[in-house]
């Protein structure tokens, strides 16, 4: 994780903000020596897919196959595995 102070990061925004959203690194900010906040990165982007992977698990078996069919017919597949919408 990156110290930064204030300073810099009013002068450098742009460039942090860039390295924060490529690089993933989080980054503190100091004011007078004394840690004041913490940048971290957003989640990622993802489809409708991802973000509902499991939820033909929880449906009937009739519906269930149905999305599942319709998610192919986009050319989506459930079973091309998905990463946890939640995980940090």
């Amino acid at each position: 994780m990156k110290t930064i102070t204030a300073t810099e990061l009013a002068r450098n925004l742009r460039q942090i903000l860039d390295r924060l959203a490529i690089e993933g690194e989080e980054v503190e900010i100091e004011r007078n020596n004394r840690r004041i906040a913490r940048l971290v990165p957003g989640p990622g982007r993802q489809t409708a897919l991802e973000a509902m992977a499991d939820l033909y698990r929880t449906l009937a078996p009739e519906a269930a196959e149905g999305w599942a069919e319709a998610g192919k017919e986009m050319g989506e597949s459930v079973e091309k595995g998905v990463r946890d919408p939640w995980g940090t």
